[in-house]
């Protein structure tokens, strides 16, 4: 049995978006900026998905800006607000320490530039409080920047809270939504979000196109320079067929969220209770406020690279973290975030579930998962050293999930 299981990585694209997009590979293939009927044709098709994206989103379409991904969507608005807040003397910026490289890594190379850069503490269950958000704000933040759901653990953070006290006191709130936005149901309006990130391939949309929401009045930076392609804020012709894919993934997947999530939560919770029965193991992230395709383990005594192999081997493809950082022997740093010791953090195991799945699927993730672990463990010398003794366990040894 082969058994796909790491949809929070990328996902396929559906037989829906592919023939959607088909059209406009051989036919209305013309470049939007052009002035000729089969560019003029591609630029009604540009504006009409930029419309229909905008509606799903609770937006107007001038504030839909189409990108190459949640990177840059990510990079563009945190830039953005940063410069805004220079302006104005404020360069105090706000985040989380489990946040997508995407955005710790822009800030990053912001605070090498003299901006003051505060990165929130994570509750063990994987979730920011917006009052910490309240008690960080001050007279000089430019910009609040924090994920709606995570990509590691799935939690999912209380977004319209967030959003509430960043309205009230004048700050730019920034959301990379690439994780929620097929989860959860999204009004930029009504949550107060400034800018939103998302990208194209985590919902069954191709690879390449993303978008950033940016509210109206916001003024942004550019990070790619050259035509006057969206608006003059993002150079480079439009990438029609993937924006036509990316527009048609949005509306299904939206559409479907609550009966998705219901299947999903089943699936989820019949594979935490089976996980959770592995000896000296324990869910990471708070059991009810995640994402339900999300389920992430760590396991006492394992390597999280060997147990994806072994995986692997079984049929079942899952990852050990984001699939950004799993060429890394670093533990993630999401895990470290939440309280996770260096040694339980390398044997971490994501598992993300498509709308798909079976729950034959997941018994056989289950059976797997147990085998690998217990196999591994048998020649593990720091598994010896916590079965002697002579380490103290950081888990007990059955978790009641």
């Amino acid at each position: 049995m082969f058994v796909y299981a790491d949809n929070a990585a990328t996902t396929a694209v559906s037989p829906k978006v592919v023939e959607a997009m088909l059209p406009y590979f051989t036919e209305v293939y013309g470049n939007p900026s052009s002035l000729y009927s089969v560019g003029q044709k591609a630029k009604e098709v540009l504006e009409e998905s930029r419309e229909r994206v905008a509606k799903v989103l609770g937006a107007s379409p001038r504030e839909i800006y189409f990108t190459s991904g949640g990177s840059e969507a990510d990079n563009q608005a945190i830039i953005s607000a940063a410069r805004i807040g220079e302006k104005k003397g404020k360069k105090h910026i706000i985040s989380t320490k489990f946040e997508h490289h995407a955005v710790l890594h822009t800030l990053q190379a912001l605070e090498k530039e003299g901006f003051e850069i505060e990165l929130l503490d994570v509750h063990s269950n994987g979730v920011v409080s917006a009052q910490q958000v309240a008690d960080a704000i001050r007279e000089d933040t430019a910009l609040v920047t924090i994920m709606y759901a995570n990509n590691e653990i799935g939690t999912i953070q209380p977004i319209a809270e967030i959003g509430a006290v960043c309205k009230e006191r004048g700050v730019l709130f920034h959301t990379d939504a690439v994780q929620a936005v097929s989860h959860v149901h999204i009004d930029v309006k009504e949550q107060n979000i400034d800018m939103l990130s998302i990208s194209a391939h985590k919902f069954h949309g191709p690879k390449g196109v993303g978008v950033l929401y940016a509210r109206g009045g916001i003024v942004l930076t550019n990070v790619i320079n050259g035509g006057a392609q969206e608006r003059g804020k993002r150079a480079g012709t439009e990438n029609l067929a993937g924006i036509v894919g990316l527009t048609v993934a949005l509306e299904d997947v939206v559409a479907h969220i609550d009966e998705t999530n219901e299947k999903l939560e089943k699936l989820q919770d019949r594979l935490i209770e089976g996980l959770s029965k592995i000896p000296y193991s324990e869910l990471n992230g708070d059991r009810n406020l995640r994402v339900k395709s999300n389920v992430n383990f760590c396991f006492e005594g394992i390597e999280g690279e060997s147990l994806l192999l072994l995986l692997d081997d079984k049929g079942v493809a899952v990852s050990s973290g984001s699939a950004c950082t799993s060429g890394s022997l670093d533990p993630s740093h999401v895990l470290l975030a939440i309280g996770r010791p260096h040694e339980v953090a390398h044997g971490s195991l994501r598992v993300s579930l498509g709308e798909d799945a079976t729950e034959e699927q997941v018994d056989y993730i289950i059976k797997s998962v147990s085998e690998v672990v217990e196999y591994l463990r048998g020649f593990s010398p720091f598994w010896g050293d916590l079965v002697s003794g002579k380490r103290p366990h950081v888990f007990a040894e059955h978790t009641v999930a």
